[in-house]
């Protein structure tokens, strides 16, 4: 069993209200030519979608605006342009500062790699003059031991450091 909450319920209601709402209007040809320009294609895009939700707009002509409401939003438009631009400088300065660093890093990161494998070439470098003294080691001891059974004193005389 599927329970809903009753906002849930609610969206779903409002959604299949809206579609089944605007299926008609969708379904019927238009009487007039379509709309050539991209901007006019959208704003009547716009429109229909506003009609649709019950909702209209209609621009006043510039004679019929209030000339301090056009100024005060002619402000605020420009206001928020000017922060708009300040917002893609900052962007943009983040950006550079972003991709200096990972650069950095990646270049530290090289240097880090690098540096691995200095040390791990060094290791082997060790135990191969490790491994390598140590068998000249034993062949020595046992030149000695050879030496020593054959009963002379000064078999140790020529020892290694």
């Amino acid at each position: 069993m599927i329970r809903l909450t009753l906002r849930t319920a609610a969206a779903v209601t409002a959604g299949l209200t809206l579609i089944a709402g605007t299926a008609p209007a969708l379904a019927q040809t238009p009487q007039t030519a379509p709309a050539t320009t991209p901007q006019a294609t959208a704003s009547a895009a716009q429109e229909a979608f506003m009609q649709a939700r019950g909702e209209t707009y209609h621009r006043a002509p510039d004679a019929e605006q209030d000339p301090a409401e056009m100024a005060a939003t002619a402000k605020l438009n420009g206001m928020i342009a000017a922060h708009n631009a300040a917002a893609d400088e900052q962007e943009a300065a983040e950006a550079a500062a972003y991709a200096e660093a990972e650069a950095r890093y990646r270049a530290e990161a090289a240097a880090a790699a690098t540096r691995q494998a200095n040390y791990e070439a060094d290791l082997k470098t060790a135990a191969a003059a490790r491994a390598e003294y140590e068998r000249a080691r034993a062949q020595w001891e046992a030149t000695i031991r050879a030496c020593e059974a054959t009963g002379r004193r000064d078999c140790r005389a020529t020892a290694p450091n």
